[in-house]
Order: structure tokens, then C-alpha cells, then sequence
């Protein structure tokens, strides 16, 4: 029952972490294509080109590694803790 329990927990801590993660990847993602953006085209007052720009480089990110590296969020707690718990039962 405990590990069903650590399982249950283990898994919301880590969807909360990803999610976390996610987010702020995402935002500084946003933030970085508005700011180049803005220094390519200074004084551009043309905000429908800029959100064109931003929703062109946010899907060319959601197309990139990057989003499936942050999926490791699950891989690696998961292994590490299987990996220790196969070791000391080996023993």
C-alpha cells in the first residue's frame, strides 16, 4: 500500500514539476521572440506582423527538442528509483 501511495504522490510531484517547467520554458521562449522582434523592427508600431512573428517562432518551438527534453521529467526520477531499488534488493 505505501508504494502505491509513492507511486500515486511520486507521479502529481512530477506532473506539478513538468508543468512548472513547461510553462517557464514556454514564457521565456515568448519573451525572447518579442524582444528580438522588436530589435529587428524598431519603431514598428505594427502589432498583427509581431504576433504573427511570435505565433510563427512558438510553433517552431513547440516543433523543436526542446518541449520532449522537458518530458525527461518523468524518465529520470523514475529510472533512478528503480535503478536504487533493483540494487538493494540485489543485495
Amino acid at each position: 500500500m505505501a508504494f502505491i501511495k509513492l507511486v500515486i504522490f511520486g507521479f502529481i510531484a512530477l506532473t506539478v514539476i513538468y508543468w512548472s517547467i513547461a510553462l517557464y520554458s514556454r514564457s521565456v521562449r515568448k519573451e525572447r521572440l518579442e524582444k528580438t522582434f522588436d530589435a529587428e523592427n524598431p519603431g514598428s508600431t505594427d502589432r498583427a506582423a509581431r504576433d504573427a512573428y511570435v505565433a510563427q517562432g512558438m510553433q517552431d518551438y513547440h516543433s523543436s527538442i526542446r518541449p520532449r527534453l522537458i518530458g525527461l521529467v518523468y524518465v529520470v526520477p523514475t529510472l533512478t528509483i528503480a535503478i536504487i531499488t533493483y540494487l538493494i534488493n540485489m543485495n
